[in-house]
């Protein structure tokens, strides 16, 4: 039997790995396994940007937060001859919202599917209780390591029974004599309490800190080991304010004797020779909602006395006199056990003994022979997944995301505007309208990747843009290559492209530094937004501040000014508006697309009808003169299209092309629409030849965008605009595909007899996609 594995993997440190990799060991390396041949190989998630070294079982690796790369592993898993395929599950390891992402993978898999779950929620968000029901579906067995979990996903997830199988969580079969471990790790004169594990908030470790005075005044010689780092996740966001918070506990407590931190991620051979030098271990998490606990089962697994707070995993493995339980955060209970196991030796020996006996029944060999069991089973079920095969969205057919002709064009000014082929064109200085939209680029990016560059490139936007304002909240436009202020004030235009890039901003901040600078300039700005002229500059404008308002709805001064500049448009399209011409001006110009998206922008915000109808019938408009051949044919500009005249089609701009890819997706999102989803995705293809010169702008050796082409075809120069402009589009296709695999799970759940593959319409093969 061939087995594939999905999931977190060593040298990656991470508990998730740690199981994957026992698990593959247990089931392809066993000794237990007689004459029975299996083999396997992994598919490791990767936290992106972290490179590893990963062991040659390892043939595939999926980056968190990159779409692509889980239909790559999913086309490596259907071709490998691999019969089942084993799926580790914990929200927090998959990309996307509640781990989406994840879904594509599943769709397309062609081989039965088990699932260990991690974490099953008591009261999961509307999101994470569809995604966990739809990869149950797939699944043709689940396996939980508590009886809880079993309740909770027949009850809350409405999981069949007979799917569930229980199965403890395994624990290395490592022995290690007490009393030389003791003296090896310098100990053996000291009674060792012991925690370990990624260090965080819901840890409760300073439940057991508040806990040892009183059982240092009985037995002196206690020393407490925190053994671990702290969680990667923690460190990211608030660094290590935990641990010093815990260190200053003890300093204050004067426990400095009595408390040792080990900052390591120990491997397990160090691990069980701590466990094994332990008196009495210790998990003193905070709340009752751990459905399964590594560290408590190798804490059994060793014969470790355990002393826990009564969460729902360590409420059954402690049962029948295996630990003791106490209350949470309640140091006052915690030091009265303690003491009391260590004044009478035999009852902290019963408990040992206890635990021994159990743990000799879920070491890994152990285990991997029920996982053995269970996959047979399912290999004999067959779990029917309905394909709709008439959508196909292919995500490999993209470039992979880059911004390395951006990184090329920025410095620490801001971003050059101009390029000649990929080089920057020094020559031509700095623009406001492009750093705006780079600001926009590298949150989107940080916001639906997690790029780490993006955000060390935010603050050289948000500086520029914030350098450019006037004293009346104006900006001047363009900075030459040696800082000298070119302008007094800026376009109309080019305002309204920041003020769009800062409303982003205020919705979607990194951090609070970035938030209140950009709150300061966007309210600086704020008060000419009612001397706005320019159409275009409304609708940009409108755009940013509704990205405000969805993270302040009760800014109703806001909201007026959102009403007023949708009225202001509104009265354009109404006074052009004829019988055959649906649009704001006599003509179609440059950037057609934000008129709409404005509007259906504003539409989420000001649930007006008319607002929606303009919206709808101008997009419609454009949709007629742009997009009837099955491909996106962008109004040139050369002479652009005058109302009963012709329309120009050279001189075409990718700026174009992105506001009708950004449009079509607000079209999605104001009305569930797929078809939407299918003409955003055709639009996007004109960046990569689906266009009428047939030849693609994107240029895969310098990972630009050239910056249009004309009658004798493309203009190479790869300007900071027209790269932008793709890679804001592709930022919107990779959220559109999530987006689509999020509202689908709900679809499926009213349809349960039809689901898609998660696929978006693809537009007829060209010749240059046949050869791709």
């Amino acid at each position: 039997m061939k087995l594939t594995f999905i999931g977190t993997y060593p040298p990656r440190e991470c508990g998730i790995g740690t199981f994957t990799n026992d698990l593959f060991n247990s089931m392809v390396n066993n000794p237990d396994n007689g004459n029975d041949s299996n083999e396997g190989f992994v598919i490791a998630l990767s936290d992106f940007p972290n490179e590893y070294e990963y062991p040659d079982e390892v043939k595939g690796i999926i980056r968190q937060n990159r779409q692509e790369d889980y239909l790559q592993a999913v086309k490596l898993i259907n071709l490998s001859g691999a019969d089942l395929c084993i799926l580790e599950h914990e929200f927090g390891i998959f990309g996307g919202q509640s781990g989406v992402y994840i879904l594509p993978l599943l769709y397309r898999l062609e081989v039965p599917l088990i699932v260990t779950l991690h974490t099953i929620l008591k009261t999961p968000s509307y999101n994470e209780k569809a995604v966990l029901q739809e990869i149950c579906k797939m699944a043709s067995k689940i396996v939980v390591m508590s009886h809880k979990a079993i309740e909770f996903l027949v009850e809350i997830y409405q999981v069949p029974a007979d799917k569930i199988e229980f199965i403890d969580h395994g624990v290395p079969n490592l022995q290690f004599d007490s009393q030389i471990s003791r003296k090896e790790l310098k100990i053996d004169t000291k009674k060792v309490l012991m925690t370990f594990g990624f260090i965080g908030r819901n840890k409760g470790i300073e439940t057991v800190i508040k806990a040892l005075p009183k059982v240092i005044e009985r037995h002196p010689n206690v020393i407490y080991l925190i053994l671990g780092k702290t969680h990667p996740n923690v460190v990211r966001h608030s660094g290590e304010e935990y641990r010093i918070f815990l260190m200053r506990l003890v300093k204050n407590l004067k426990l400095e004797n009595n408390v040792v931190f080990l900052n390591e991620f120990l491997d397990i051979k160090d691990l069980f020779k701590y466990l094994s030098a332990t008196d009495i271990y210790i998990t003193p998490y905070l709340n009752e909602a751990q459905i399964t606990s590594g560290t408590l089962s190798y804490a059994v697994g060793v014969g470790s006395a355990v002393v826990s707070t009564p969460y729902w995993h360590a409420e059954e493995l402690l049962a029948d006199d295996r630990g003791r339980l106490f209350n949470f955060n309640d140091p006052e209970e915690l030091s009265s056990i303690i003491t009391e196991l260590f004044d009478h030796p035999e009852k902290l020996n019963l408990l040992k003994s206890n635990a021994r006996a159990y743990g000799q029944k879920i070491t890994w060999p152990k285990i991997g022979q029920k996982y053995l069991r269970v996959a047979h089973q399912a290999l004999t079920q067959k779990v029917e997944k309905i394909v709709n095969k008439d959508t196909i969205m292919d995500l490999l057919i993209l470039p992979p995301f880059s911004m390395a002709h951006i990184n090329r064009l920025t410095d620490d000014t801001g971003i050059i505007q101009h390029a000649k082929f990929g080089i920057p064109n020094l020559k031509e200085g700095y623009c406001l309208d492009d750093n705006a939209r780079a600001l926009l680029m590298v949150l989107m990016a940080h916001k639906q990747i997690k790029d780490s560059r993006a955000i060390e490139l935010s603050p050289v936007y948000l500086s520029y843009i914030h350098y450019m304002q006037n004293k009346d909240g104006t900006f001047r436009n363009f900075l030459s290559f040696s800082r000298h202020y070119l302008d007094e004030i800026g376009s109309e235009d080019s305002f309204g492209r920041t003020i769009w890039a800062l409303g982003y901003l205020l919705g979607n901040a990194p951090n609070d530094a970035y938030y209140q600078t950009g709150r300061e300039v966007f309210f600086n700005a704020a008060p000419n937004f009612k001397n706005l002229k320019s159409i275009r500059s409304i609708a940009n404008t409108m755009i940013g501040v509704c990205y405000y308002l969805r993270s302040n709805p009760s800014d109703d001064s806001m909201t007026e000014r959102l009403r007023n500049m949708a009225h202001k448009l509104i009265k354009h399209y109404d006074e052009n508006e004829t019988t055959d011409w649906h649009w704001f001006e006599s003509l179609l110009a440059y950037d057609n697309g934000i008129l709409p998206l404005a509007l259906l922008h504003s539409a989420e915000i000001l649930n007006e009808d008319k607002v929606l109808e303009v919206a709808i019938n101008s997009m419609q408009f454009l949709t007629a003169h742009t997009l009837n051949e099955n491909y996106l044919s962008v109004i040139g500009n050369e002479k652009w299209y005058k109302k009963d005249g012709e329309r120009s089609v050279f001189a075409q701009q990718p700026i174009d092309a992105m506001a009708m890819v950004l449009m079509y997706h607000q079209a999605f999102i104001v009305t569930k629409d797929k078809e939407y989803l299918s003409k955003l995705y055709i639009s996007f293809l004109w960046f990569l030849g689906e266009n009428d010169l047939r030849m693609s702008l994107y240029d895969f050796e310098t990972n630009g965008c050239c910056d249009g082409f004309e009658s004798y075809g493309v203009n190479r120069n790869q300007g900071a605009e027209s790269s932008l402009a793709y890679l804001i589009s592709h930022l919107t296709v990779l959220q559109a595909y999530e987006e689509f695999h999020t509202i689908d799970i709900k679809s499926n759940e009213e349809n349960p007899d039809v689901r898609d593959d998660g696929q978006l319409p693809q537009s007829p093969k060209r010749a240059w996609q046949s050869n791709s």
